[in-house]
């Protein structure tokens, strides 16, 4: 009876991937594999919303740009960990300035990620995080986006 019971759920976990295929003839297995891709070819990240910090006027126009000298630094380091998958800040003057996209498990983790930023430890900027799902693909971005930045001269 279990024998039974197993095969016919492997057959019909065959016949569901058999579906699915069909239903889309570009799925890449591989790829969705190496991307961490669920059935949907969706995954969670952790994006972390950047606002203005309380401690902002604080500082000179001078400090404040060694500030976001290091704020650059560490996104770039936090893309080259493999960590950080997509930021950028947002138009206008608004208290909301900017986004990350971490590829992490956790919130905690994404914190532990985003108080290595200069500017979240000077307080000029200050961050919330919610945990968000969605395409697998967005994990293609970093290795794109250097095919698309003309290198500096």
């Amino acid at each position: 009876m279990k024998k039974s019971i197993l095969y016919l759920l492997i057959l019909s976990i065959s016949v569901i991937h058999s579906e699915l295929k069909a239903q889309n003839g570009n799925y890449d297995a591989e790829l969705a594999e190496k991307l961490k891709a669920d059935d949907l070819g969706m995954k969670k990240y952790v994006m972390a919303f950047l606002y203005s910090g309380d401690s902002v006027a604080e500082y000179t126009t001078e400090e404040r740009a060694e500030i976001q000298k290091g704020h650059m630094a560490n996104i770039t380091k936090l893309s080259e960990m493999g960590k950080l998958i997509l930021a950028g800040p947002f138009f206008g003057k608004e208290s909301l300035r900017g986004i990350f996209i971490f590829d992490v498990e956790t919130k905690e983790e994404a914190a532990q990620l985003t108080n290595t930023d200069p500017a979240i430890m000077a307080g000029v900027l200050r961050m919330e995080l919610k945990e968000w799902y969605g395409s697998a693909a967005m994990m293609m971005i970093p290795e794109i986006h250097t095919k698309l930045q003309k290198p500096k001269n």
